[in-house]
């Protein structure tokens, strides 16, 4: 059965419409008038979706018809809780047993059935309402002004090498050189220029052209908005710094201690990207010591005076940063839509010319137009309705106006069933890493792709969606593994967008404080999201205004500190906790609540150090996503009895872990939780946990970390997870083990396997059963010994994308890769204590996809590996030796390569 589209108008119609044919089936037959009204609105409103799916489709609404969309979307808000009401009341009463309870349960349906008579009545009453003001209105005479867009089934990545930017070079290097000159004491420049111009892009680019260069190095985000403690948190992790005291509690000025101790005496380079006012900028700096060795910082920014503040107003230290020139504007469009500057077809070039101008050389909306117009037809008519569509924008002095009039254009050629995902990200603040597979999570458990699919299906329809959203250029790819965008961040133009659209359609809201959260209680209508972002510690209170908003909440985001309390949530389906940079304080999040919360159906928490959770949570019934980045302090029992859980992550237990009731979760897809004792405890006897995994065969991801497993328990782990037919993505982490994994001697499994990550086992050998993995995408292997006949099986894996692989000994004899071997290989990295560069041996047409090329060798005899210039397509070669660091290695490399058509770089 396919899944029915979900609009932003009728994201709640939709779910409520199932509800109601629910009530009239038999398992509520006995409340015959329940079944009749449900028959009855089930009618009405599902007349009602059918014109918010048409009025989806409509830019500007007159606001007689605006007001009736309003009003239907919170009349069906307001049915639904009933419904549910009624549905968990239904289902408690079934619970109970005995003479005494049957008794009481006859009373309470009596007077229960009165209660839901009287309240279908009044649904009943606003629905007709509804209707009778829509045909009043004559609302469903309204046309759309345009048609949605036919959506190019090809899901294509954007994300783009430094060489395919198009107009950032001079750019790059003009900051460049003002960087690297011969200066002794720090100097900041500043890239400064208004919204969309590239500022983030090109000093990324800067940074990753020179970094190396430097012995310490971050790219960190400041925002409008920042919490200068958690900045500061962010910018020590971004150095990797290591060891410290708890976060939680610490002055700013310990803060930036630690930092100027740690950056003492280090050549370092740090961005500091997007600052809005000086005042933060007067704060940040001070973390940064003069050390006189040529340490340099980059800020960008959108303000004159707070570019000319961070480098002491120095005229080299500015650097403006212009629109495209008319030229780079249309390579870029042309790259785009087309593939190649050649593209356009000649109908189509005036038309491009028009298009163009309207974008200002703005490169954030000529990437945005080029989106739209690629998922367009490429007719002279198509293009024409774009043109017109954009309007008539000033020739001169660009605004931000301008820029969202653009973004605007492409939101409202967004299809339908994107619309409500899109505006989901406002639950994000800004400059956040957006992990793709946990927003799909969310849009499930909110309904955004339906509900009539598998959870399995329902996630590749999540995944296409966020692809589509990443075609359209309408997110930004960030992390990207084997060709997948596996993370994403919102610009802050297209947040500004996104916000708007949310208050216009009361989609959600979005609070800075408790104070905050109090106004929204004004509102016209009831907050049914809420986004709570960088609050304060302290004492906050929770007086009834906010008890009143927070009651009708159905997803709350906190990325903060301070937690409401939990029971002023009735409705909530989605709880996301990111409590940032506060481990180490020792301190609990007390979920112990959750429990009364009978519609939750995700729950994640990050940040905290410990997680109670209640010692009973078998009456979440509907929970699919439980994923705790923090220590349980226990893992309740009667878990096993949620149905729906499909998804389970569990970072560390103080009790135990895997429990031997995990055997019993036969409804999970995806399972992270550690196996053994952490400490080297062995009170808890972990065996029938790891036996009882064997039985979860709907298990198609799984992590696995390990803590002091002895021999029988590793070999019964390997005979458990072999039974896992299922299995796409298996993952072991924790501390390599000395001990021969099992896992070397299964028998052909795996035959769906995707990823592998088993660098934590020990392996003697490549096993034999890895040559039938012909899914097999992504490698991450670690043998004690390896032969060429061990490459070459692995190197027969024809879907075989990236490739790490690790081992103690190599043989003296040359490994020669022929022809044919590794044939889609993006990634190889190749570490062993012996000397791999004189190991290695490539024939022509081996490795014929390879880009990336990562060796680290232990010994080093002076050769490199045969046959370098076979590969082709190779781009960047990256060099790790710890045992005897010089140059001479380096300079092998670039010599060797210096006519290789590719001009591979080396580090």
């Amino acid at each position: 059965m396919a899944s029915r589209i979900v609009t932003v108008a009728s994201g709640v119609m939709e779910p409520l419409i199932g509800k109601l044919k629910a009530l009239m089936g038999d398992e509520y037959g006995k409340f015959t008038g329940v079944r009749k009204q449900a028959s009855f609105l089930e009618k009405e409103l599902s007349a009602m979706n059918a014109t918010l799916h048409k009025l989806e489709l409509v830019d500007e609404l007159d606001p007689t018809v605006n007001e009736w969309v309003d009003h239907v979307r919170d009349m069906s808000y307001d049915m639904e809780n009933c419904i549910d009401d009624f549905m968990h009341q239904f289902r408690a009463d079934h619970a109970n047993s005995g003479l005494v309870e049957k008794i009481t349960q006859f009373i309470k349906k009596f007077r229960q059935r009165l209660r839901i008579a009287d309240r279908m009545e009044e649904l009943k009453s606003l629905a007709l309402e509804a209707n009778d003001r829509r045909e009043r209105y004559k609302i469903d005479d309204w046309k759309p002004a345009s048609s949605s867009v036919v959506v190019d089934p090809r899901l294509r990545s954007i994300y783009q090498e430094a060489d395919t930017l198009v107009g950032i070079d001079g750019p790059r290097e003009e900051v460049v050189t003002r960087l690297m000159d011969t200066q002794k004491k720090l100097k900041v420049v500043s890239v400064v220029g208004f919204g969309g111009l590239g500022k983030t892009t090109l000093a990324k680019q800067v940074y990753d052209k020179i970094n190396s260069q430097f012995s310490c190095n971050a790219f960190f985000s400041v925002s409008q908005r920042p919490d200068v403690t958690e900045l500061l948190n962010n910018l020590q992790y971004k150095l990797g710094m290591k060891g410290l005291g708890s976060p939680c509690g610490r002055k700013v000025d310990d803060i930036i201690k630690e930092i100027r101790d740690y950056l003492k005496e280090k050549r370092y380079l740090i961005v500091v990207d997007d600052v809005w006012d000086e005042s933060a900028w007067n704060i940040i700096k001070c973390a940064f010591p003069e050390e006189g060795n040529g340490s340099r910082v980059i800020v960008t920014t959108r303000v004159e005076d707070v570019a000319g503040v961070a480098c002491q107003n120095d005229g080299e230290g500015i650097y403006r940063l212009k629109p495209l020139s008319e030229e780079n504007s249309r390579m870029l469009l042309l790259n785009r839509v087309f593939g190649s500057v050649h593209g356009c077809p000649a109908q189509l070039e005036d038309i491009m010319g028009e298009i163009l101008n309207k974008c200002h050389g703005l490169p954030f909306a000529v990437i945005t137009i080029a989106s739209l117009l690629a998922s367009e037809e490429r007719s002279r008519k198509g293009w024409e309705s774009i043109r017109d569509s954009l309007g008539a924008l000033s020739a001169t002095n660009p605004t931000l106006e301008e820029m969202k009039s653009i973004l605007n254009f492409s939101y409202m050629h967004l299809p339908a069933h994107l619309r409500a995902c899109f505006l989901y990200l406002g639950m994000y603040a800004e400059d956040y890493l957006i992990l793709r597979d946990d927003l799909v999570r969310q849009w499930i458990a909110e309904g955004l792709l339906g509900c009539s699919l598998h959870v399995q299906d329902l996630e590749a329809v999540g995944r296409n969606y966020f692809n589509e959203l990443i075609n359209r250029s309408m997110i930004q790819p960030c992390k990207t593994r084997t060709g997948e965008v596996l993370s994403c961040r919102v610009h802050d133009i297209m947040l500004d967008l996104i916000l708007s659209k949310c208050d216009r359609n009361n989609f959600l809201s979005v609070a800075y404080s408790y104070e905050g959260m109090a106004r929204l209680h004004g509102c016209k209508y009831k907050v049914r999201r809420l986004s709570l972002s960088s609050v304060a510690g302290g004492g906050a209170t929770y007086g009834p205004t906010i008890a009143v908003n927070l009651s009708q909440v159905r997803s709350f985001t906190l990325l903060g500190k301070n937690m409401p309390p939990l029971v002023l949530f009735k409705y909530l389906r989605v709880l996301r906790i990111d409590h940032g940079s506060t481990r180490g304080n020792e301190e609990t999040l007390d979920l112990t609540a959750i429990s009364q919360l009978f519609q939750l159906r995700y729950l994640y928490v990050v940040g905290s150090d410990y997680v109670q959770l209640p010692d009973e949570i078998q009456g979440l019934v509907y929970l699919e996503t439980l994923h705790i980045y923090s220590e349980l302090k226990s893992i309740p029992s009667d878990i096993v009895h949620l149905s729906r859980l499909s998804y389970l992550y569990i970072e560390y237990c103080n009790h135990g872990v895997l429990p031997e009731w995990i055997g019993n979760m036969k409804s999970l897809n995806s399972l992270r939780m550690p196996v053994g004792m952490g400490n080297g405890r062995r009170e808890l006897n972990v065996m029938n946990g790891i036996i009882g995994l064997g039985e979860l065969t709907n298990l198609t991801d799984l992590t696995i970390n390990l803590y002091s497993l002895e021999k029988p328990e590793l070999d019964a782990l390997a005979c458990s997870i072999g039974k896992l037919c299922k299995l796409k993505y298996l993952e072991f982490l924790g501390v390599h083990t000395k001990i021969h994994s099992q896992m070397g001697s299964l028998s052909n499994p795996f035959q769906h396997m995707e990823e592998l990550g088993l660098s934590v086992l020990n392996f003697p050998r490549v096993p034999i059963w890895m040559g039938g993995l012909h899914c097999l995408r992504i490698l991450d292997l670690r043998v004690e010994e390896t032969s060429t006949e061990d490459i070459h099986l692995l190197g027969e894996l024809p879907s075989l994308v990236e490739l790490c692989f690790s081992t103690s000994h190599i043989p003296k004899k040359r490994a020669i890769l022929g022809t044919g071997l590794f044939p889609v290989l993006d990634y190889f990295r190749f570490y062993s204590e012996e000397d791999v560069m004189a190991y290695l041996g490539l024939e022509m047409g081996a490795m014929p996809n390879l880009r990336t090329l990562n060796l680290n060798s232990g010994e080093w005899g002076g050769s490199i590996p045969v046959g370098m210039e076979h590969l082709l397509r190779l781009q960047k070669i990256t060099l790790y030796r710890h045992y005897c660091r010089d140059a001479s290695m380096v300079s092998a490399f670039r010599d060797a390569l210096s006519l290789h058509p590719n001009h591979p770089s080396v580090e």
